[in-house]
């Protein structure tokens, strides 16, 4: 029994440094609760990928020209639940992100909410202040 014991501690311990370990970064490590966005613009990408999926906004300034904005989201499985999908954000759709400013002071940030030209309201978020889910912060 004890050479069991022991042999399958032995696996354990050998099969553990092999499991991928996945770190995660807070909302709070970077993006910036005081600094709340709303914008308008057109898609210009989205990217459904783990572990965080992005969607680029092109955003035109008060002089005419133009920026382009990334947003973070959930990943493409809490996304798809939502409703987010590729297709339901084609490239060319108008919208307005609410959410908040990278730290970076960067045209990054996390997207928190869609409104979509007819009204329709998709949350690209998981758990952010203002989001479906969010807790307090």
């Amino acid at each position: 029994m004890r050479t069991g014991a022991i042999a399958v501690l032995a696996y354990v311990s050998l099969l553990a440094p092999s499991v991928p370990v996945s770190a995660h970064h807070s909302f709070a490590a970077t993006f910036d609760i005081n600094k709340p966005i709303v914008l308008r613009g057109k898609i210009t990408r989205v990217e459904l990928m783990n572990p965080h999926s992005w969607f680029w906004l092109e955003v035109e300034n008060p002089d005419g020209t133009t920026t382009e904005w990334g947003f973070e989201g959930g990943s493409p499985n809490s996304l798809i639940r939502r409703g987010v999908t590729k297709s339901s954000l084609p490239v060319g759709t108008e919208l307005v992100v609410t959410g908040y400013q990278a730290k970076s002071g960067q045209t990054k940030g996390v997207g928190v909410s869609i409104t979509l030209a007819d009204g329709r309201k998709l949350f690209f978020a998981d758990d952010m202040p203002g989001g479906p889910n969010a807790s307090v912060r």
